[in-house]
């Protein structure tokens, strides 16, 4: 008798702990995003999205998403395997322009301001940073300047090893955000999307980021900083990498050695864009994500695919840069997005009007940049 209450008494130890374990894991990790908040004195453990207006539709359409299908009893359950979210990253984690992209500015900084590169760089290096650079005092468009941006960042970067790239990326995170007072290049990042991806973590969905930003660029940003997402999810433009002594021999001639370095080839491969962004997911996720966020053309592509045809339920946002005052916001571009999520169904997010805040109290804009 007293061997079959302690096999009992078992039991039922084991399935407190089994049925505990969710509520542990979920305070786990909501505890992980409080004290990052808790530094900057934006702390409410009664709300995940504390950040976020009430009314806001976007948080009210993702907490409903998000218990509907973490619900097993629910008709639109997802299963743990399948709660796959992408994000993009410029203009929808991170500050977007000031005054231009991040990686924008590592490219201008590199080739017209490194002491150590500056006299080294190519003819069409500096070409392509005159125009960023010009981008940045007139707001002038260049055709192509996106890919030649790419082309640019992997030639001037070119024979530097990953840990390499990844420590220049860290030495520049630590410049000062021009158009901001209180706030480190690597410190963009808005505070309430932060919540975002961490209260998805919270309920078991396996976050992405898909950019268009070079995606060992993206690696740096991240590194060290406020996201918990691994370097396997996070996806962005492509160089060619290569072995430190491969020299010109094709990747089917060459053997890795065990001396060996990988090393940026100085080769660009693909502007992860529009469409180029499903044909990723595709590769390198293999099923469709459930969850889109993103703020421009660049995601569009993404967004559909991402509603359509789905067998689970799934929506799309967008951010819509509509906050004059805390931000480098863009009305036209704002109301234009507005108008496109309204054709799609897709759902906007104001910066300006559903969020508290954006880089917190402490970080203040202090100019305007050209339109």
């Amino acid at each position: 008798m007293r061997r079959f209450l302690n096999s009992c008494m078992s039991i039922v130890l084991m399935l407190s702990v089994s049925l505990a374990l969710p509520q542990q894991s979920y305070a786990r990790d909501v505890k992980k995003t409080q004290t990052y908040l808790e530094k900057i004195g934006l702390s409410d453990k009664s709300d995940a999205l504390s950040l976020w207006n009430n009314n806001a539709r976007a948080k009210k359409e993702l907490t409903t998403f998000v218990k509907a299908v973490t619900n097993k009893s629910n008709k639109d359950f997802i299963p743990e395997k399948d709660r796959i979210a992408v994000f993009d990253f410029d203009g929808t984690l991170f500050c977007e322009t000031d005054p231009n992209y991040f990686d924008y500015m590592l490219l201008e900084y590199r080739v017209l301001k490194d002491p150590k590169y500056k006299s080294k760089a190519s003819v069409f290096e500096r070409k392509v940073a005159n125009m960023i650079k010009e981008q940045n005092e007139t707001g002038k468009s260049f055709d192509n300047l996106p890919v030649d941006h790419g082309k640019a960042v992997a030639s001037a970067f070119k024979g530097m090893t990953i840990k390499e790239f990844n420590s220049y990326i860290q030495e520049f995170k630590k410049q000062a955000m021009p158009g901001y007072k209180g706030m480190l290049r690597g410190e963009g990042f808005y505070l309430p999307m932060i919540q975002v991806v961490e209260y998805l973590q919270a309920n078991y969905f396996t976050v992405y980021i898909v950019s268009g930003t070079d995606r060992f660029i993206v690696r740096g940003i991240i590194d060290g900083n406020v996201l918990d997402i691994p370097n396997r999810q996070i996806i962005g433009s492509d160089e060619k990498i290569i072995a430190s002594q491969q020299g010109n021999k094709d990747g089917l001639e060459y053997l890795f050695k065990a001396d060996d370095d990988l090393i940026l080839a100085g080769e660009f491969i693909v502007k992860n864009l529009k469409m180029n962004k499903v044909s990723v997911i595709a590769k390198e996720i293999g099923q469709k994500p459930v969850l889109s966020f993103g703020n421009s053309s660049g995601d569009s592509s993404m967004a559909q695919y991402v509603v359509s045809k789905n067998p689970y339920r799934s929506l799309a946002f967008m951010l819509c840069c509509d906050d004059l005052e805390r931000e480098n916001g863009d009305k036209a571009k704002a109301e234009n997005m507005v108008g496109t999520c309204k054709r799609y169904n897709w759902i906007p997010v104001s910066m300006k009007n559903d969020w508290k805040t954006i880089y917190g109290s402490k970080v203040k804009r202090i100019f305007s940049q050209k339109k």
